[in-house]
């Protein structure tokens, strides 16, 4: 998994990022699909961690990470030896009550808890982020998005890199960071001045957004709809489809303080009516 680079994040006022956390209730889940999208703006969750003392303890480290500045290595540190002592740990043996389906499942592990930490930060950071910029739209109206370009970078967000949309663009009801796992895009936003002095161009979504069925479960077989935005990769120049990774196809920070989830779903559903081959 990409490492995600979240040293320009912690030098930002954290209140925002804090509320969106603390705002959230508890949700448990089995398999990380069954709490969809804008869900997880609403509820604190972590796949097959089903006691609720186990999900206290991994969202109190989180708000501590993120109140405090933690690193990865103090937040595996702190929670290792809590979970192991509570049974959360390694990989066990699985029995489904309904099928008697006996399995094995991962729960704790060091891969895990990085998922967590940087999961959890990251959309946090964002959600953050993204109402502080909303607050301040009638001086800065122009969003850029801003990829980190580095060796780890996915093509399509690289594509995405520098391109400046209104706030109000629909695009960022879809494709707002973060857009998948270990994704370490960001959002800046620009004054009319600032545009001009970059010499930036001001792009429209509009005819470009669809959508298409991504693979949500090799074991179901289900599929999930997701946004795409047709671009031009400044590589190659040739066309390339931005989609974010199943699951991710929302705005964590509009879903936090404006919950509506027919909202997106509604509007995604008109929009994939122009979907792309």
């Amino acid at each position: 998994m990409p490492k995600v680079d979240l040293a320009y994040c912690m030098t930002l006022p954290p209140k925002k990022a804090v509320e969106y956390l603390k705002n959230k209730g508890y949700a448990t889940t089995w398999d990380w699909e069954e709490l969809w999208q804008e869900a997880h703006a609403q509820a604190f969750t972590v796949a097959k961690a089903t006691r609720l003392d186990i999900l206290q303890d991994i969202r109190e480290a989180v708000e501590k990470a993120i109140t405090e500045g933690k690193t990865l290595a103090w937040f595996a540190k702190e929670l290792t030896p809590v979970l192991q002592a509570k049974g959360w740990w390694g990989r066990q043996e699985h029995i489904d009550t309904e099928t008697g389906e006996v399995s094995q499942v991962q729960l704790g592990s060091p891969w895990r808890l990085q998922t967590i930490y940087r999961a959890n930060l990251q959309t946090a950071y964002m959600a953050g982020r993204f109402q502080e910029q909303l607050a301040n739209v009638d001086d800065r109206p122009y969003w850029m998005y801003v990829a980190i370009l580095d060796g780890r970078t996915r093509p399509s967000h690289r594509a995405m890199n520098g391109k400046v949309f209104r706030y109000d663009d629909p695009i960022w009801q879809y494709l707002y960071p973060p857009n998948g796992w270990g994704c370490r895009c960001r959002i800046i936003a620009l004054s009319a001045d600032d545009v001009a002095k970059r010499g930036l161009k001001i792009e429209s979504s509009a005819g470009k957004l669809g959508s298409m069925m991504k693979l949500v479960s090799e074991k179901t077989g289900e599929m999930r709809e997701v946004a795409t935005y047709r671009t031009t990769d400044p590589a190659t120049r040739r066309e390339i489809v931005f989609s974010p990774d199943v699951g991710w196809s929302y705005n964590p920070g509009a879903a936090a303080w404006q919950p509506d989830p027919k909202r997106y779903t509604g509007d995604l559903a008109k929009l994939a009516r122009k979907e792309l081959p």
